[in-house]
Formats: structure tokens, sequence, C-alpha cells
């Protein structure tokens, strides 16, 4: 997960409210378990004397949101300005987390959220398509229609050459995914969507790829789950866009890994494990990717910069810097890295760092 979606929560002010759940929308009585979940996480909160304003604006966020479409879960981080983050994620969070410190929890986010929170679904035929485009939980929808008609050949027949209703029907559909391809363009270079999601029947895909420049084409994820007019069941969408997510994600996983046990066996000093090793990294700006996982309660300590992170305070001592903050690692060390433009990954069994916690470095240091 590259970090630039992090910039926000790195430049903002704490302490920060970060709260973690399942929001699915699939029983009858899910409005009400809202209410529940939303009391406990408000009683929570309370008990940790997070400030009101920031109790009111996760309520505001929460309640007032639209309801997920099935399985799905949730995470928010409040701080001083307000609401920070506000995710779905692609899987539902067994355990509720809820904490108020002095930094962002971003670990679930990079667990179960999607790697970009940008993305556009893009129904099309003929006729034209409509595009939405999801950034930060906010849907913009449009429709395109690129003026060509028609685009379904007359019953009667007609004279064939220049008149042909067919090689006229052909020519208003290609004008239409041109129209289409033009907007996905657009919105490609105004908002740099991570996946865009192509739904339509099979003509209708195949006609519309050659009609997309390049940095469109290479975006595209084809979903077969239905026809733009013919219809097709919202619920079936949310599911098959979280899977291409989720695939991404373990692709992401194992390249990372991959990476980390070719340097470690190679003796090359492009990774690292453990607190001592994955703080000097990150000190020297050395981290490329980080591997977080299963850091538990350990603690780290920094001076009055975060980037002075260090395991313990004689090693902080030894750099001559005054130790001033003890922090958890599992909220110290993804911001630290997000500080530095490192990319995050949430490992699973392929790899089981010392610590909890390992890197895999842009340069080997001294």
């Amino acid at each position: 997960m590259q970090s630039e979606r992090f910039r926000t929560l790195a430049e903002s002010k704490g302490p920060y409210a970060s709260v973690y759940f399942d929001d699915s929308y699939d029983t009858e009585d899910a409005a009400a378990q809202r209410d529940l979940k939303w009391r406990a996480i408000r009683d929570d909160l309370e008990q940790q004397d997070a400030p009101a304003e920031v109790i009111e604006a996760l309520q505001h966020a929460i309640l007032d949101a639209s309801p997920a479409v099935g399985r799905s879960g949730r995470g928010l981080i409040a701080g001083a300005d307000g609401i920070l983050l506000n995710e779905h994620l692609i899987r539902p969070i067994e355990t509720p987390v809820v904490r108020f410190s002095s930094l962002p929890y971003l670990v679930p986010v990079v667990e179960h959220g999607a790697l970009h929170s940008t993305y556009v679904i893009v129904t099309v035929d003929h006729a034209g398509g409509d595009i939405t485009l999801h950034r930060d939980r906010k849907v913009e929808s449009d429709t395109v229609d690129g003026g060509g008609s028609p685009i379904h050949k007359a019953d009667s027949a007609e004279t064939p050459g220049y008149g042909d209703p067919q090689r006229r029907t052909m020519e208003a559909g290609r004008k239409n995914l041109r129209a289409v391809a033009e907007r996905l363009a657009r919105l490609v270079d105004e908002h740099s969507p991570e996946v865009i999601f192509v739904v339509g029947e099979v003509q209708s895909r195949s006609d519309l790829m050659p009609t997309l420049e390049d940095r469109v084409a290479e975006r595209v994820v084809e979903l077969d789950i239905g026809a733009r007019h013919s219809g097709f069941d919202e619920a079936d969408l949310q599911p098959a866009v979280d899977r291409e997510f989720l695939r991404r994600r373990l692709s992401m996983i194992e390249r990372a890994a991959e990476q980390f046990t070719q340097a470690t066996g190679q003796g090359s000093g492009l990774a690292t494990e453990g607190l001592h090793g994955v703080c000097a990294a990150l000190r020297a700006g050395a981290v490329e990717t980080l591997i977080i996982g299963d850091i538990g309660d350990a603690t780290v300590v920094a001076g009055d910069d975060l980037l002075t992170v260090a395991p313990n305070e004689n090693v902080l001592s030894e750099l001559g810097t005054a130790p001033t903050q003890t922090l958890r690692a599992d909220e110290a060390l993804p911001l630290a890295a997000v500080r530095t433009g490192a990319a995050l990954v949430r490992t699973d069994e392929r790899i089981t760092p010392e610590d909890g916690i390992a890197a895999v470095l842009r340069y080997a240091l001294p």
C-alpha cells in the first residue's frame, strides 16, 4: 500500500481516535445493530478520555453514512482536524478496534483496506456509459452519450452501401464508445484511479478496449457480471471489486516476501528485521517497504521528531537525542514509514519477522 494515501494523516494534528468495526448491512436488524455498535464505540472512546468534538465527528460519519452493501468493514480515524480517514474495508473486522492515542493506528487499513481509495466503475454499451468515480468514500456519477445514433439496426431493408444501416449503426456505436474512452482518460489524468472496472456485455467491453489510451487500458479490469440496460445485481458488484483488490493485496504481499527472503538469503543488506534494524532504517530514510507482522504491545521511543524513533532509550541516547515520547510500535513505525515515503504491507504466514516487523531497503546501511 503506497504511503501517499496517508499523507494527510502524517501532516495532521493529534491526538487521534482510530476506529475499526464490522459495518455489514446484510440482516433485517442491520440498522439497529449499527446503533448498538456505535454506542459501544462511543463508550470506549469516553473511557479513553477522547474529546467530545472527536466523538461527535465520528458519530456523524458512522450514523449518517449510506449503509454498506452486504458484508463490509469500516475504518475511521479522527483528530483535531475532524475525520481524516473514512474507508470501506474489503473484509469485515472480527474484533472491533477502538483507540485514542497520540498517533493514528494504520495497520487495519493496511491489512483490510483497498490498496487505493480512488477507483472507477464504468457500465458500458454501444449507446455510451454510466461512470462512477469512487474517491474517499464519495461517489460521483455521470452518464456519457457520444451522440451517435442509431445504435440498433432498423428492421426495414435499405439500400446497401453508403446508406447501409448496419454501417451507420456500427459507426454510431464506435462514436459513443470513443466518448466514453475520452471521459475515462480525463478521469485518469485528474484523479489517477488505481483501477477502472468495466461492466457490460462481452461485445461492448471488447469494442471499448481498442478506443482506450494506453494509460487508461493498463488500469482496466473487466467484470463479467451483467449488461448495462438488461440489468445486473448491485449486490454482486462490490464483492467483485473487493475480490480484485484482495487479489492485488495478496500479490503485493507475495512480492514483498520474495524481496525480503531474497535479500536476506543473499546477505545484500537490502533487508532488515526486528525493532533495532527497522528503527535504524527508518531514521536513515532507507525503508522502501515496511513489512508489518504481529508487533503486539511493543513500544519504541522518540525525541520530539518521530523520525528519531529508536527501540529503547539507550539507543536514542547514543544518538544524542533525549527521549520525549514512548509510543506503541504498531502506531509509530507505520507512520514513520509514511513520512519517509515507504510502502506498507501487512504480512501473512509467508514471513514471521523478528519482533513482528521487517523492511525491504532502498539501499544497504553502513
